[in-house]
């Protein structure tokens, strides 16, 4: 019995990771919008503390997802595409952001998410180029 219910604890814990799950995409769902995810390009995941897997077909998702969750946002770890290398999950707090009508995003707000604002700067820099950090992109799609 002691074994048994070792056995259930360690099940416990190992399926509390935070590690991000892979998004498995055309097959898992938008946590916001509903939609399936198909872009590799400009999905978004977050895992909460307590190992909560939530998966967005897009950064903007992500973003209205957590727009009045602040203490949420504070304790999960969140993670964009990067666009550079499709597939690719990166640090959404630390990630530079380019918004412009060169590269659709699948909810329309024509969002992209790259390692650094430099790499957003050389993939596209054009006047109509908006460029923002994570506490930047948050206001401007949540005022």
């Amino acid at each position: 019995m002691k074994r048994f219910t070792l056995l259930i604890v360690i099940c416990i814990f190992l399926n509390c990771s935070k590690d991000p799950q892979p998004i498995n995409y055309g097959s898992d769902m938008c946590h916001f919008c509903q939609m399936t995810i198909v872009t590799k390009t400009h999905a978004a995941q977050m895992v909460t503390d307590k190992g909560k897997q939530y998966k967005f077909d897009a950064i903007e998702c992500m973003i209205h997802f957590l727009e009045d969750k602040k203490d949420l946002e504070k304790e999960s770890n969140l993670l964009i595409a990067n666009y550079d290398n499709p597939g690719t999950m990166i640090n959404a707090k630390t990630a530079g952001y380019l918004i412009c009508d060169e590269i659709t995003s699948p909810m329309g707000a024509n969002l992209s998410g790259f390692k650094s604002m430099d790499m957003a700067r050389k993939k596209i820099n054009s006047n109509s180029s908006q460029y923002f950090d994570w506490d930047g992109i948050c206001r401007k799609l949540n005022k």
